[in-house]
């Protein structure tokens, strides 16, 4: 069985929902298909939440009503008869009572989750209907009631697995499955979420539970690329990556992947295929354990990273001193991404400051804290990056650019740097240009 996920782009029109129909009848193998919510979906319900937390009945039921116009106009524009169309608006019709009565509830993490995760609820209930319109069977699946996750940070792959096995022996066969991504339930079984672009994620799991022989993640761009095409001409997709590098560009910022992606089918080798929706025929980048070629091979950033340093009066070496600052950001759940180290000072960086002002305050009393915003870290990574010939170029960077930190050696797949954000794509070019214009050789 096959995994295959599309994403909001993939998804989002229904021109789009015709191309992925073809791609789906163009594989007779078994299927189970994952699917966002159309694109701009996810943020008219992110807006809504803020609609029930200000209580503003007028704006709910407009944003509510602007929701289910949006999906009526698929709805007729993508099924020819008149019937079936008749019978998808009324199962919409019931879908958008539900959202108005989650909606009418007190505010709460839970009511939260229940409305982000809506777009996938609607656009799969549709899509499934659209399939049956033509004739092509299928089962549509609620996420909800087997994607148990327990925590999304470690998944109970096995649970899941009992429980989607348990629905494909008690339920009505077929040889394509459509289900929501990014929902889940957590390990109180309230409905929770993947966090944004969790829908890949969510086809990993999956894939993990049912021993996939492969999975497909279909976007609108052929592959990963060395660097990001928004911002740098001339880039090019990578055909392979390990695991390891894949992991490494998804949480340093590259975009077509969900950081936590690969976690899940890692010990069990199932291959991840990242695809172009609009040229399915373009080989993309397939991940799996295989190495086929070591050295650089790609660049990625990550925005809205804050610098740390913190000073100590004593000399910071001193016996407990580094723990007693790892507790501190322990304590407050919060990660941290890169670290370097002097005589007297320690100086890292963060993504998530929801708890930044806690951590500072609790430091202060024993050292002295600078705080320092609107950074980017830029990562550059490859299977023994450390060792190609060419890795060296990329410090030329310091002639041109102000570098913040330099985070080197710690991997041997990957060589961080941190710079201003306005620096960001000056950088990302100059690297682009440096790193990829020349013959890679590597020693071994």
């Amino acid at each position: 069985m096959k995994i295959l996920k599309f994403g909001g782009t993939s998804v989002g029109s229904v021109e789009n929902l015709r191309r992925v129909k073809d791609i789906l009848i163009s594989d007779q193998e078994n299927k189970i298909v994952v699917c966002s919510a159309m694109s701009g979906v996810t943020d008219q319900l992110v807006s809504l939440v803020e609609n029930i937390k200000l209580e503003d009945a007028e704006a709910i039921t407009r944003n509510i009503h602007r929701l289910e116009s949006k999906h009526t106009d698929v709805i007729d524009e993508l099924v020819e008869s008149t019937e079936i169309k008749n019978v998808l608006k009324d199962g919409l019709t019931l879908l958008i009572t539900e959202l108005f009565e989650i909606a009418n509830q007190e505010y709460s993490e839970i009511v939260n989750s229940q409305i982000i995760t809506y777009g996938e609820t609607l656009l799969t209930y549709i899509f499934s209907g659209f399939l049956k319109s033509l004739q092509i069977e299928n089962v549509l699946l609620d996420a909800k009631d087997f994607m148990h996750v327990g925590t999304a940070e470690n998944p109970d792959i096995l649970e899941v697995s009992r429980r989607i096995n348990k629905m494909f022996e008690e339920g009505v066969q077929s040889s394509i499955y459509i289900t929501q991504g990014f929902v889940c339930r957590n390990l109180e079984g309230d409905i929770s979420h993947l966090k944004r672009g969790g829908s890949d994620y969510t086809a990993t799991i999956i894939g993990a539970a049912v021993n996939a022989s492969e999975i497909q993640i279909w976007t609108d761009i052929d592959g990963l690329h060395n660097n990001d095409p928004r911002y740098v001409e001339e880039t090019q997709p990578i055909a392979h990556l390990t695991y390891n590098e894949a992991a490494e560009l998804a949480y340093f910022g590259a975009k077509i992947l969900h950081p936590q992606t690969v976690s899940p089918v890692v010990d069990k080798e199932i291959p991840v295929l990242l695809k172009n929706t609009f040229d399915p025929e373009a080989s993309g980048t397939i991940i799996s354990n295989k190495t086929y070629r070591k050295g650089l091979k790609a660049i990625s950033a990550k925005d809205g990273i804050t610098a740390i340093k913190i000073k100590s009066n004593r000399m910071l070496m001193a016996h407990g001193y580094l723990r007693r600052i790892f507790e501190v950001f322990d304590n407050y759940h919060t990660s941290i991404d890169m670290i370097t180290t002097s005589e007297i000072a320690i100086s890292l960086t963060i993504d998530n400051i929801s708890n930044l002002d806690e951590i500072v305050r609790e430091i202060e009393t024993y050292a002295e804290v600078t705080v320092e915003q609107n950074h980017s870290i830029i990562c550059i990574v490859g299977e023994s990056v450390i060792n190609d010939r060419n890795s060296y170029k990329l410090f030329e960077i310091l002639n041109y650019i102000p570098v913040r930190m330099v985070s080197y050696g710690g991997s041997n797949n990957n060589i961080s740097l941190l710079v201003d954000t306005k620096d960001k794509i000056p950088t990302l070019r100059f690297l682009n240009e440096k790193l990829f214009h020349v013959p890679h050789e590597i020693v071994v």
